[in-house]
């Protein structure tokens, strides 16, 4: 009979403890504080970095790095006196795309965020 006397406490403690809302609050922060430890380890990439810098300068600077690319590589394909003016020019252009580019997809992402509230 004690065995069962024994039982029957575990279980109202148990039954009790389950109810007890600072249990469940306690249980919550723990799961919290986990995710938070996990994610202050893993580091901060180079990566994420780069993808928090508004499409506004990520654009033009891609643009940039592209048309500088061209502006060195054009003379050596294209024999002429006029091959570096014209990839400055078509680097010029390239940017004035990238913040058109980048101002739309920015745009577009402040849209995606207003529609989510």
């Amino acid at each position: 009979m004690n065995d069962e006397q024994e039982r029957l406490r575990r279980l109202r403690d148990r039954q009790l403890a389950d109810r007890d809302p600072q249990v469940k609050q306690k249980q919550i922060q723990r799961v919290i504080t986990q995710r938070e430890r996990k994610e202050h380890s893993k580091g901060y990439t180079l990566g994420e970095a780069w993808r928090t810098v508004p499409h506004l300068y990520r654009s033009p600077l891609i643009c940039f790095i592209i048309g500088t690319v061209v502006t060195f590589l054009l003379p050596v394909v294209w024999k002429s006196s006029w091959a570096f003016w014209v990839g400055v020019i078509a680097t010029v252009f390239m940017v004035i795309i990238g913040f058109i580019v980048g101002e739309a997809l920015d745009l577009r992402d402040n849209l995606k965020d207003f529609s989510k509230h």
